[in-house]
């Protein structure tokens, strides 16, 4: 079935579009890394601040030509591995690769998940206090790992991309963390407030940045916090979530730093009274249940 005119034209000035951003953003990455950060000896004065094109191409590994055309945002195809190339050229972070990836028209590369610098311990410590959720964040509030019973209280976390397994884009975007944390409003001020409180020591990180700017974009309701400026440290309070399988659960949330070095930090979730007791042992039953299922619904 032949494309209408009208969505051709459309489809073409949305590529045009892509392309023209790609150029600008490919110049802006390499314009800000200095001779000295790629290694690259000094060799006299230079007309244009950061890397030349053809510095950028020799580092990926590409010809010149190529990265020009790249950088101009001409009509050409690049695969992944000079993309990949191109990235770690230009240093750039997992947010500005994801970004290039979906400038270039490929699908974003998958993310670490941070957990290399998790000690093997507090792996061990965060699963071992089931049927108490817990989950390993860092500063920025990204979900490092959570035990099974995290992801039964607030969804299937791991089945998202890393960039979504974040507290402040789930308490934002997510529809389900809108139902069932019951107190939402309080929850998200407060939750803003340690984000403008962390913002202090990263202004300058882009992954803060773009985290900031993600949500601002995202959500009118974080863009009404932000706004107002307020600020807060670390709170441990109770949550009250309306959970679909077993009703209401009242959890004192509590967060665990694990001294001044480190960014990472344990959060639990623990019941207040008997019957959320009964519930949690509830839902860790149900766990289990599902485990057997899917393990007897593999092929032999």
């Amino acid at each position: 079935m032949t494309m209408p005119l009208a969505a051709r034209s459309a489809q073409l000035i949305d590529e045009q579009s892509r392309r023209r951003e790609l150029a600008s953003f490919l110049r802006s990455r390499r314009e800000r890394i200095s001779p000295e950060q790629a290694g690259l000896p000094l060799t006299g004065r230079r007309r244009t601040p950061g890397l030349r094109r053809e510095e950028v191409a020799h580092l990926a590994g590409m010809g010149v030509t190529w990265y020009t055309w790249l950088e101009q945002g001409r009509d050409i195809k690049v695969s992944e591995q000079v993309l990949a190339a191109v990235a770690g050229t230009l240093r750039l972070d997992s947010y500005e690769r994801a970004h290039l990836y979906a400038l270039a028209g490929h699908p974003a590369p998958l993310r670490g998940r941070d957990s290399a610098d998790i000690p093997s311990a507090l792996l061990a410590m965060m699963r071992q206090l089931e049927p108490i959720p817990a989950v390993l964040i860092n500063a920025r509030f990204d979900l490092l790992a959570f035990n099974r019973t995290y992801e039964r209280l607030v969804g299937d976390v791991a089945d998202l991309p890393f960039e979504d397994r974040n507290l402040l884009v789930l308490m934002f975007t997510s529809p389900r963390w809108r139902t069932t944390l019951l107190d939402w409003e309080d929850a998200a001020a407060r939750l803003v407030g340690r984000l403008r409180s962390g913002m202090a020591e990263h202004a300058a990180e882009s992954e803060w940045k773009w985290l900031v700017r993600r949500l601002r974009e995202e959500s009118p309701d974080f863009e009404r916090l932000w706004e107002q400026h307020e600020v807060r440290g670390p709170e441990n309070f109770t949550k009250r979530f309306l959970h679909p399988e077993v009703g209401l659960l009242s959890m004192d949330y509590t967060q665990l730093s694990f001294g001044e070095r480190s960014a990472i930090k344990l959060a639990t979730y623990t019941p207040v009274d008997d019957e959320t007791w009964s519930k949690m042992m509830l839902l860790q039953e149900n766990i289990q249940t599902s485990m057997v299922s899917r393990a007897e619904q593999r092929p032999t």
